[in-house]
């Protein structure tokens, strides 16, 4: 019967990762090669593909773009977030309900709804076709605030008012003694926001305009539409998008485990 399982889900596996090994692969195949099972069960195998979009053109650029705008707006979701959330769980103050409140309302709203407000207000402060347009916007977000809020609802304050007695100042509880705590829940909302922000399309799109500032998926898609049939180039590119995606989860799967399963045995 466990034969049987294992063999089920190795053949779920397989149908799963097949088009990311056919991605995968497909780059490597030479330039015009044709895209079949016959060529892709070949021994052929060239990088000169890779080598290609990394010396002409504009696609170590937009990876660059990618990497500077998904890295800022990471750590700018842990830092705000979780101070958001930790006030939200801790301190007692007018309009705290009110305020937790219309952060879940927000959650209620499409992103898209925002997309003409938002290029408005960016193009009347100069930001407009520039990384501040593609940061400031989403420095933070409602689920963080919410998943860091909920997270420290769950940790004990003993520590916070042990520290308080020794006369540690609060941004020193919050920053050597809480957040600590949270690195699962932080760990979460950094993969989160990264991923998130890392195959965004439409704000890229719609908030610049010139080839210095524009992130890789925008790239791709200008580049498939001046390379309609260049599969192999069109691959090599999507694979250079998908690689810190799969090493992002591959150094921190541990920390999704233990944050998704926080919080499921009560204390």
């Amino acid at each position: 019967m466990k034969i049987a399982k294992y063999l089920i889900l190795i053949f779920i596996l397989l149908i799963m990762i097949f088009p990311l090994l056919w991605m995968f692969r497909v780059s490597l195949m030479p330039a015009g090669a044709s895209i079949s099972f016959q060529e892709f069960i070949r021994p052929l195998v060239t990088l000169s593909i890779y080598s290609d979009i990394l010396t002409s053109g504009n696609m170590l650029k937009y990876f660059i773009n990618s990497c500077i705008v998904g890295i800022a707006v990471t750590v700018g979701n842990i830092l705000f977030c979780f101070m958001v959330g930790y006030s939200f769980s801790r301190f007692r103050y007018l309009g705290k309900n009110i305020l937790f409140y219309s952060v879940l309302f927000v959650l209620m709203i499409p992103a898209h709804i925002m997309i003409i407000p938002l290029y408005l207000i960016i193009y009347k402060l100069g930001l407009y076709d520039s990384y501040w347009a593609l940061i400031l916007p989403f420095l933070v977000n409602p689920i963080g605030i919410f998943l860091v809020k909920q997270y420290i609802d769950t940790l004990p304050s003993a520590m916070e008012e042990a520290a308080r007695v020794d006369g540690a100042s609060e941004l020193r509880i919050l920053f050597r003694v809480v957040m600590p705590l949270c690195k699962p829940a932080l760990a979460v909302l950094a993969i989160q926001v990264f991923l998130t922000n890392w195959n965004s399309f439409l704000f890229p799109f719609i908030l610049t305009s010139s080839e210095s500032v524009r992130t890789l998926p925008v790239g791709l898609a200008l580049y498939q539409g001046h390379q309609a049939i260049d599969w192999q180039h069109l691959m090599a590119g999507s694979s250079l998008a998908v690689i810190p995606v799969l090493i992002i989860f591959l150094l921190f799967q541990r920390q999704i485990v233990s944050g998704i399963t926080a919080g499921a045995i009560k204390q």
